[in-house]
């Protein structure tokens, strides 16, 4: 008997992920899993705790690399109505984990809702935003953000608010497996200002990253102080390529694919990439993508 008996309509069994990444690339998943609400989705949480099968939640795979081999155990996908909405309430914004980040915030911006325009153009979901506290260099979702809701390995849910929930650079203090919505606060401010905010971000992300390629955004995180991007370009990586993996020529911390490319191309490129900044400045590159294995 399936570890999903009963939940059949919801489950797909040795299914590719590749469709679900930006990249495009990886094995497939034991189980791929989509609940159409929370009560299912605390039904699979229990079934995989029960049956000591692991389970990871997938958002817009935007920020991700799956290996080659696939996944062993279940993946959750929300992308089902109850996850993604959002609604305004005064200047209260509520949000899905499965809401498309960038419509969120043009959304917001019609409304003369300020404090999300510095998320223009990253593509994901608001789970996978909060999940990694998601942002450039003009801000991050984390400034906005005043509680989260979250389901726990025992199907439990709760609420996380500020000052309890803290974010980082990249990092935000939640444990449990499953975002379920977020919950933000914004300003009201010039709808005319704001889109003129939301298009200078655009162009300047344009003009500076390879967005009309497949990557899965900045493969590094900053080092404290410094950028991975102009490190990368010091020590000389630029157009670097390992199989069918390439460093950008227009920002060294994206890595571009050309035809044929693998997840192990990626891997084995951001190994040498961490390598050779190592040798050449002393500096210890820290992942921002995800990599499943």
């Amino acid at each position: 008997m399936s570890i999903f008996s009963g939940l059949e309509n919801i489950v797909k069994e040795n299914c590719p992920l590749a469709n679900f990444t930006w990249y495009g690339l990886g094995g497939n998943a034991d189980f791929l899993v989509c609940p159409q609400n929370t009560e299912q989705l605390r039904a699979v949480v229990l079934r995989c705790r029960e049956n000591e099968v692991p389970f990871r939640v997938l958002g817009f795979g935007s920020n991700l690399l799956v290996s080659d081999e696939g996944i062993r155990g279940a993946v959750v996908k929300l992308d089902s109505d109850e996850f993604c909405n959002f609604e305004f309430s005064d200047n209260t914004l509520v949000a899905g984990a499965g809401v498309n980040l960038n419509k969120m915030v043009l959304d917001s911006v019609r409304k003369g809702l300020s404090g999300l325009e510095a998320l223009t153009g990253i593509p994901g979901s608001v789970g996978g935003a909060v999940r990694m506290n998601a942002g450039g260099s003009f801000g991050d979702i984390g400034s906005s953000i005043q509680s989260i809701t979250v389901m726990d390995k025992l199907g439990n849910i709760f609420e996380k608010e500020k000052p309890e929930l803290v974010f980082d650079y990249r990092w935000v203090n939640i444990t449990a497996p499953v975002i379920l919505k977020a919950t933000m606060e914004l300003t009201e401010s010039d709808p005319d200002a704001m889109l003129k905010t939301v298009k200078e971000v655009w162009i300047y992300k344009k003009n500076s990253q390879p967005l009309n390629t497949k990557n899965a955004g900045c493969i590094f995180k900053n080092p404290r102080g410094m950028s991975a991007g102009a490190l990368i370009d010091r020590a000389g990586l630029k157009g670097t390529q390992m199989g069918g993996a390439v460093v950008s020529e227009k920002h060294a911390n994206f890595i571009t694919t050309e035809t044929g490319c693998t997840s192990s191309d990626i891997k084995k490129l951001i190994e040498l990439i961490q390598t050779k900044v190592r040798d050449t400045f002393d500096v210890e590159l820290e992942l921002e993508i995800e990599i499943w294995e």
